[in-house]
């Protein structure tokens, strides 16, 4: 399977700079690097961390610009510097949160002539029917969870998930006969108000802004691993505010689904049980996760924050129902963990506890692990900057800017046609 970027229209030159933005809860990450060997790689050679104020973000999502433009400015300076560059213009900048919304819409097209080889024109007709009915479904979800019917939505990630014609799996249906056309295609969507914010930030930053993305989306394309037709998996991305979820199934992407609830809730109940700031209780979940605290001092952690673990563990067993609900019957065995809170023990701890498999239809328990740096393919960490699990979504979001389309891949022309009239 291939994938789709809604990126960069043109193949950056090898001499150019881009940056990815990752506008987190908790953290601001910035990574400068250039595209070489034709665009199919980058290295990274400038990164950038700065922490968000209180109040900055609100469950992954903007809600002081200001205060986020102020935090990204700090990000972006300590990364240019690492760089050893003075400018900076092109970027992609990572979205997450709740009312980011990612599904999978398979469509069975009924041929009135099965006898007749499939065209152009014929196919064209059908990805874009399929792109109105996924985007007449994703705003009738956004009106009943928000109760607004007016909430203006905007695709920002599409990719083809999978092609058969009656039954039969085919990568390019052009010139095959059949009765039964089945295609599905996965679509990111978000909010005009979330992206609006996103947009005016980079404006103030002086930057050009080539794409939003869905961070879900940009994690599972980063890794390389769904390139491989029998690939499944599912990957949990915790975040400072929001948890993200994203099925793979059979090679595809299947949807993505998010949760207010991430690592600043834990450092919350430190502050509450423990009588600290804000600051001094995330510098404890921080020694904590690192194992370096004492076994007595982390056996207390530990035992505080359980509950808060089995609350979180309870949002990742609804995010799956709702996948198998709707189009999943059986769930990947596999759970790659990544982000800032992967690194909790009670996260590991309830994961791998037999108690909440049996609620979800697993061919087996699931096997975890974490998602490292070095398995970004596609990027080559020049600095030696980026060593754990929460470097992973910037990393991903740079992926998103190579261009690793296959040229001749007719499917993802169509899909490319598709998506732009649905955007204008």
């Amino acid at each position: 399977m291939k994938k789709f970027n809604l990126m960069f229209s043109k193949s950056k030159k090898e001499s150019e700079v881009v940056l990815a933005l990752d506008i987190g809860t908790e953290f601001v990450k910035s990574i400068i690097f250039k595209p070489i060997d034709n665009n199919q790689k980058g290295i990274i050679i400038g990164v950038g961390t700065a922490r968000q104020k209180v109040g900055n973000m609100t469950s992954g999502a903007v809600s002081d610009i200001n205060g986020v433009i102020k935090t990204c400015s700090k990000s972006i300076e300590k990364a240019k510097n690492q760089a050893g560059i003075e400018e900076v213009k092109d970027c992609i900048v990572g979205i997450a949160g709740e009312f980011v919304k990612g599904t999978t819409t398979t469509v069975h097209y009924e041929r009135a002539k099965p006898e007749v080889r499939i065209d152009m024109p014929e196919l064209k007709n059908i990805v874009q029917k399929i792109q109105w009915k996924a985007l007449e479904r994703i705003r009738k979800q956004f009106s009943y969870e928000t109760g607004h019917s007016d909430i203006d939505v905007k695709l920002i990630n599409a990719s083809i998930v999978g092609v058969k014609i009656d039954g039969y799996r085919v990568t390019n249906p052009m010139g095959f006969q059949g009765k039964d056309v089945s295609i599905g295609i996965f679509n990111a969507y978000a909010p005009m108000i979330h992206l609006g914010a996103i947009e005016a930030i980079v404006k103030e930053l002086g930057l050009k802004l080539h794409s939003i993305a869905a961070e879900p989306y940009a994690v599972v394309q980063g890794t390389g691993l769904k390139e491989s037709p029998d690939f499944g998996g599912i990957f949990i991305d915790i975040g400072g505010g929001t948890t993200d979820v994203a099925v793979v199934k059979n090679g595809g992407l299947e949807g993505t689904s998010m949760f207010a609830l991430g690592g600043r809730a834990f450092t919350k109940r430190l502050v509450s049980e423990y009588g600290l700031t804000f600051n001094q209780a995330e510098e404890l979940k921080l020694m904590y996760a690192k194992n370096e605290l004492k076994d007595d001092e982390a056996e207390d952690v530990h035992k505080v924050l359980r509950n808060d673990c089995k609350v979180w563990l309870s949002g990742v067993e609804i995010a799956l129902e709702n996948f198998c609900s709707s189009n999943l019957d059986v769930l990947p065995s596999r759970i790659f963990l990544c982000g800032g809170g992967s690194g909790l023990p009670g996260i590991y701890e309830q994961l791998s506890s037999a108690d909440w498999v049996g609620n979800l239809p697993f061919a087996s328990k699931p096997k975890i692990s974490f998602v490292q740096p070095r398995d970004m393919v596609y990027m080559v960490d020049q600095t030696k900057s980026l060593t754990n699990p929460q470097d992973v979504t910037p990393m991903g979001l740079a992926t998103l800017t190579l261009d690793l389309d296959d040229k001749d891949n007719v499917m993802s022309s169509v899909l490319k046609r598709a998506v732009k009239i649905i955007q204008n």
